[in-house]
């Protein structure tokens, strides 16, 4: 565990009390609901910027952080419906583009491959955060922060299932790559178990 390690559980951690503060009668809760998601979404920033900058980039760090990022963003859209404050059908989407992608990172990591998250799946992270952000201030202060919302909203389902497209590309193009390097690998096993077969052959005394 390292720095970077615990600024990912620290998000997880956040969760609980993003929907305490948003599901119950908490004073000014879209104020502090932006705050903690804006607080817990920095998290995402910070960790893999140290995990660079200090070398510790990891495998644990790889796999867990775009699940905290899931986690997070999946909580804060659920919150999202039960508050009637955005489509249930929308999120559905979303969230099921997170599982679909996690499936498909568990898959290639028991090939022992990893994929790893691409600009666009933070690209995505970064219009989720903005999306959640401006509808709970749609909610607080209406208006024109209605409106972004509900714009913010629709790019977010735009890029979720775009992403959700390129990771399959990326997943099928390591998988395809993967077979072909195998099938090349029993290729030479079998042609050097051949030769060493010829070659003893060929070594072998003939009996007149």
């Amino acid at each position: 565990m390292n720095l970077a390690n615990y600024l990912t559980l620290l998000r997880i951690f956040s969760i609980p009390f993003l929907v305490t503060v948003l599901l119950t009668e908490f004073p000014n809760k879209e104020i502090w609901g932006i705050g903690l998601f804006l607080a817990a979404s920095v998290t995402d920033v910070l960790d893999g910027y140290i995990a660079r900058r200090r070398r510790q980039v990891t495998t644990m760090g790889i796999l867990m952080d775009p699940l905290a990022d899931k986690l997070l963003v999946t909580s804060a859209f659920i919150i999202l419906v039960q508050l009637h404050l955005v489509p249930a059908w929308m999120v559905v989407i979303i969230i099921g583009r997170e599982f679909a992608v996690t499936g498909l990172r568990n898959l290639a990591s028991s090939e022992g491959l990893i994929i790893r998250a691409s600009a666009l799946g933070k690209t995505k992270m970064v219009f989720q955060v903005v999306a959640v952000c401006l509808i709970l201030a749609g909610a607080r202060f209406g208006g024109i922060w209605l409106l972004l919302g509900k714009i913010s909203l629709w790019l977010v389902l735009v890029i979720a299932v775009s992403s959700m497209v390129h990771y399959f590309f990326v997943f099928w193009r390591k998988i395809d790559a993967h077979r072909k390097k195998r099938i090349r690998l029993k290729r030479k096993l079998f042609q050097r178990r051949q030769n060493r077969v010829i070659r003893e052959a060929r070594s072998e005394p003939s009996v007149e």
